[in-house]
């Protein structure tokens, strides 16, 4: 009777742990964030787990369009950044043109975890209380970004910071096939025109 026992117990476990790692298997869907819109996000990319392919047009107050941008509303273009899987070679349609202090950082995100290196990007007014003059790298921020879950209301660290024109996008995920909305944010670095 024991050995029944042992032998239904262990049967029991076996099945609950299939159950769990078939379950976590494949899915790599993260909560949505405020954003509106988000329609995709990916696990594939170290540090960028949980961010938003997608959003909303909504811009942060404060950011200026930019008077001559060199890809205006409209434009085509290739992305050439590889910030999540899908991005890098993608065709897409210039949505915004934005002049900015634009900014790589590392933070540790509210809901816990790793802390995330080099994020790529995070604008001027996408930052608490950021006042006018430009951060550098070392400063100690608060970011009201919300890109990725977590972001919103974390501590980071500036590790980089360049005065440029910021893009949003509308591309065609070249691994799903998808479109991507309101994409935030690309350089004018990481864009070249679309013959």
């Amino acid at each position: 009777m024991k050995n029944w026992r042992m032998l239904v117990g262990a049967a029991s476990l076996t099945a609950a742990l299939l159950a769990s790692a078939c379950a976590g298997a494949g899915n790599d869907e993260a909560a949505p964030n405020e954003q509106a819109g988000q329609e995709e996000t990916h696990n594939a990319h170290s540090g960028h787990e949980g961010m938003n392919h997608s959003g909303s047009g909504d811009v942060p107050a404060g950011l200026e369009e930019a008077k001559n941008p060199a890809y205006p509303v409209g434009s085509k273009v290739i992305i050439h950044a590889d910030h999540m899987p899908g991005m890098n070679g993608a065709k897409a349609t210039v949505t915004g043109a934005f002049d900015t202090t634009v900014y790589t950082v590392t933070y540790t995100p509210t809901t816990g975890g790793k802390p995330v290196k080099n994020h790529k990007w995070v604008i001027h007014e996408e930052i608490e209380n950021a006042g006018n003059k430009p951060f550098q790298p070392g400063d100690e921020v608060v970011l009201n970004a919300d890109h990725m879950e977590g972001m919103k209301g974390a501590k980071a660290v500036i590790d980089s910071a360049k005065q440029t024109t910021v893009y949003m996008v509308d591309y065609i995920d070249t691994e799903t096939g998808k479109k991507v909305t309101n994409h935030k944010w690309v350089t004018e670095d990481e864009l070249s025109p679309a013959n």
